[in-house]
């Protein structure tokens, strides 16, 4: 079965031609349409990024169908109590469509801006584990209390709760072995970007795989009760699986991938081609839009 798509649309477009390219999402069929939360990014540092919160909560107000959502969120500069408030809106503003992307968080840019010192990689992953946690507590109960090594939570609360009954589905990015296994215990969903070092479109593809079976072997072994969908994010500038994107999509629907998260065709050449859209929507058996982002 031929997985789900989705689009993340990155945050330097204005808070109007954000929604509009969400609403071009939306007409697409396209499953989720997410965006990333840093303070800036990459090679974009310099040059206009909006915060994915109030992006997310525009895009919310208006669209309908198109799920909504971080991909992802870190406890970089988050605090999972006022963070677990704007979730818990943002679900509310979205009708019940929200869905909450977290990981760890790098040691890049938005590590530092507030200040905090260096973590070490497993100091990232106790603290994420440890905020991920908090973050679902505070969205599932009325009141919380709690003190950890990393955050505290003091008569928190995040009232009425999410819009959604079984509460905001999380998805857990991972790749090292430590985060596969927190993934396959506490989330709804695990992303991936596959090997980040992989270049052409076979590599690339064997990257995915390979994840994947490193991920179902590690769900056997720490969490053979639980199903956690799967989700593969494509980067933005992998042009090559494009060339051979069916091809691509078959390799993932037989590595188990419930979900493909591709970049939104954007007026810079990155993300999808242009070019390549029409096939990529069509392999997913949707649509091609009346209209493109221009």
């Amino acid at each position: 079965m031929t997985p789900a798509l989705s689009a993340v649309v990155l945050n330097d477009h204005a808070p109007a031609r954000f929604t509009a390219a969400v609403r071009e999402v939306e007409a697409a069929g396209l499953r989720t349409a997410f965006t990333y939360d840093h303070l800036s990014w990459r090679d974009m540092r310099e040059g206009p990024w909006f915060n994915a919160v109030p992006l997310l909560a525009a895009a919310g107000a208006a669209t309908s169908t198109v799920r909504l959502g971080t991909l992802v969120a870190s406890p970089n500069f988050r605090h999972p109590v006022t963070f677990a408030s704007e979730v818990m809106t943002l679900d509310h503003v979205c009708g019940g469509r929200f869905e909450l992307g977290v990981g760890a968080g790098t040691s890049a840019h938005d590590a530092a801006v507030l200040g905090a010192g260096a973590l070490t990689p497993g100091q990232r992953q106790r603290r994420f584990e440890e905020w991920t946690a908090l973050l679902v507590r505070l969205l599932s109960q009325r009141v919380t209390d709690e003190r950890g090594e990393f955050f505290t939570a003091h008569d928190a609360r995040a009232v009425p709760g999410p819009v959604q009954p079984g509460g905001v589905p999380v998805t857990i990015a991972a790749a090292g072995p430590r985060g596969m296994a927190f993934a396959a215990r506490a989330g709804d969903a695990w992303v991936t970007y596959g090997d980040p070092s992989a270049a052409g479109a076979e590599a690339v593809t064997t990257g995915y795989v390979e994840a994947a079976g490193r991920f179902e072997r590690t769900r056997r072994e720490v969490a053979p009760g639980r199903s956690p969908r799967r989700l593969a994010l494509v980067g933005r500038d992998e042009t090559a699986v494009f060339a051979r994107y069916g091809e691509f999509a078959e390799r993932l629907a037989a590595a188990e991938f419930d979900e493909v998260v591709v970049h939104w065709p954007r007026p810079d050449g990155r993300g999808v081609p242009a070019g390549a859209l029409a096939d990529v929507l069509r392999t997913h058996g949707l649509d091609v839009p009346p209209t493109a982002m221009s």
